[in-house]
């Protein structure tokens, strides 16, 4: 074992701090990474606050972080596909069971014996896993990703969570050129969704509940905007949608949008809304259109978004924080006070 910086927090209701946690020793499958970027998820702050304690109690201290870009300074002997000096990323699994169904099929997002990056059990050192509000981390070889040259480590680091949320429900519902394609909530998740339907060619529609965000939106490569609570430019788009992404974590009526898809429409859920939602089920019997949710990617395709992203030379809108201003950064994301994503220049750590 070895010792690394962090920040962690050690309880629902007490501050984030400066930390020193162990991380393994690379083993000879493995590949020890400096953490040079870490984006701040929505999903840290429910851990931090241990606000998904019925699924995924928080254990405590917490160190977050699974948007993760860095430098390799050292490999296992056996590792084959990274080399020190080069540019690596970690996502949101560590590692998986790799005999199951899923993993056999190359969907280890899938997997009931997955290892997230951080509050999970950790088989090498016991207690749970720490994320990447560190100095370094060490990862199986083949939970790590290559990051394009060209892209800013900075906005690519959200990528690893933000990016590939949105990008694999795209994929598997097939957006391309010719389609027609919505995009409900346009915050961290929602950003990112305009970014790649526009780069997969699709004609782009954004929803929101705020008029003043129209110009970003288009910015952000929209075609359209139709402001959500006005029913005239809601009734406009009536059975014409061949996809749609919902990125709104709050309560909302989703059979408004349900009733825009065109016939074998689906509206895919990435928001996690505490409540659940009332849904018309004759909205979805007259069309044959679909509702269905989606989590992140597998390995695999989260490497491709990565190329995706490379070769389009996509990246998130970040806003770049030092380690030592979490604590009001997240005090803004519940607030919802981030265009779009906050991003954790670790470098800081060393001050």
């Amino acid at each position: 074992m070895y010792n690394a910086k962090a920040f962690s927090v050690s309880s629902t209701t007490s501050p984030f701090a400066a930390a020193t946690i162990s991380r393994r020793d690379p083993t000879p499958a493995d590949v020890q990474i400096e953490i040079l970027f870490c984006g701040v998820c929505h999903s840290d702050l429910h851990q931090a606050r241990n606000e998904w304690s019925d699924v995924m109690p928080t254990a405590y201290p917490c160190v977050p972080g699974h948007e993760i870009v860095g430098r390799v300074t050292k490999v296992g002997s056996s590792v084959t596909k990274f080399k020190p000096g080069d540019l690596a990323a970690v996502g949101c699994m560590v590692d998986s069971d790799r005999t199951c169904p899923e993993c056999k099929a190359g969907l280890e997002q899938f997997c009931p014996n997955f290892v997230l990056t951080y509050n999970f059990p950790d088989k090498h050192l016991g207690g749970v896993t720490y994320g990447g509000y560190s100095d370094s981390i060490v990862v199986d070889e083949n939970f790590v990703l290559r990051v394009p040259a060209n892209l800013s480590l900075a906005g690519a680091a959200p990528l690893l969570c933000a990016g590939i949320t949105t990008y694999s429900p795209m994929r598997h519902w097939g957006v391309t050129k010719g389609k027609k394609v919505g995009v409900v909530g346009l915050g961290g998740l929602g950003h990112m969704a305009v970014k790649f339907a526009h780069a997969l060619g699709a004609h782009v529609v954004v929803f929101t509940t705020s008029a003043s965000k129209k110009d970003d939106a288009l910015r952000l490569g929209a075609d359209e905007v139709v402001l959500s609570k006005d029913a005239n430019q809601m009734a406009k788009h009536t059975g014409s949608f061949h996809f749609i992404l919902d990125a709104v974590a709050a309560s909302h009526d989703i059979n408004a949008y349900i009733n825009l898809l065109a016939r074998d429409g689906n509206i895919t859920m990435v928001g996690a809304p505490e409540t659940p939602l009332p849904i018309n089920v004759f909205g979805l019997l007259m069309g044959r259109r679909s509702f269905s949710g989606s989590i992140i990617g597998s390995i695999a395709e989260t490497q491709e978004m990565l190329d995706f992203c490379g070769k389009n030379n996509i990246t998130s809108d970040v806003e770049v924080i030092p380690v030592q201003k979490i604590n009001e950064a997240f005090d803004r994301l519940a607030k919802s006070d981030v265009k779009y994503r906050f991003s954790i220049d670790m470098a800081s750590l060393k001050a």
